[in-house]
């Protein structure tokens, strides 16, 4: 079985905490989920409190991001100005293998969102990989098909075009934090529409519903 098989099959029994959710974001070298680098992580937990209301809440106080250490730091300018990662920030990062411990040790049981998920799912596990750690094997949301079954009528693909539709603005785009609370906040503007479809609207209706999206995709 393959790296990409391996990721999204077997996570049906993990147990996860589902009164909290951990959204994240990469930045990486390139495009290319089989060959590019990760260069960081950044993670915001999103809050279930007790009480009739189950309208999530972000913690700002629960919240993670690291710069991973590169010997051979990417030197693409393009890139670089892209995420603002330069030569000295890879070079000064966290080593690898404590920077996904702590990451894995964040995120414990939560499941764990993401915009185009699979990128950023198969970057860390691949990292993981790398240096002979097991992933966390946490279950994983993608938000870009969960926004299209909520939202058929929007023509929207992109992170930009969703922020765009909802009025969400975003500090400085394409750096991890600030994309992470973005991505978090289009969770919350997601919600409602999610409680409207879903009489118990939670990981799991999430997960069916976004599940749904490839057979709602023309041939």
């Amino acid at each position: 079985m393959n790296l990409l098989s391996r990721l999204f099959a077997a996570t049906a029994r993990t147990p996860i905490d589902l009164r909290r959710w951990v959204v994240l974001d990469v930045e990486t070298t390139g495009l290319d989920m089989n060959q590019d680098a990760l260069l960081a992580i950044a993670a915001i937990a999103l809050r279930f409190d007790a009480g009739d209301d189950p309208t999530p809440r972000i913690d700002l106080a629960d919240s993670f991001e690291a710069v991973l250490h590169h010997d051979s730091a990417s030197t693409d300018k393009d890139n670089i100005l892209l995420h603002g990662i330069g030569v000295g920030a890879q070079r000064g990062g966290v080593d690898a293998r404590h920077a996904l411990q702590a990451f894995s040790a964040f995120a414990g049981r939560s499941p764990l969102v993401a915009f185009h998920a699979a990128f950023d799912r198969m970057l860390i596990e691949r990292r993981f990989d790398s240096i002979g750690v097991h992933s966390p094997p946490n279950r994983w949301l993608d938000l870009e098909p969960l926004a299209a079954v909520l939202y058929p009528r929007v023509k929207a693909r992109a992170l930009d075009e969703w922020m765009a539709h909802f009025g969400i603005r975003c500090a400085v785009r394409h750096q991890a934090a600030a994309d992470t609370l973005a991505t978090a906040e289009l969770l919350l503007r997601l919600w409602p529409a999610l409680c409207r479809q879903q009489a118990e609207p939670g990981f799991r209706a999430a997960a069916q519903l976004a599940g749904q999206r490839r057979w709602l995709q023309p041939p």
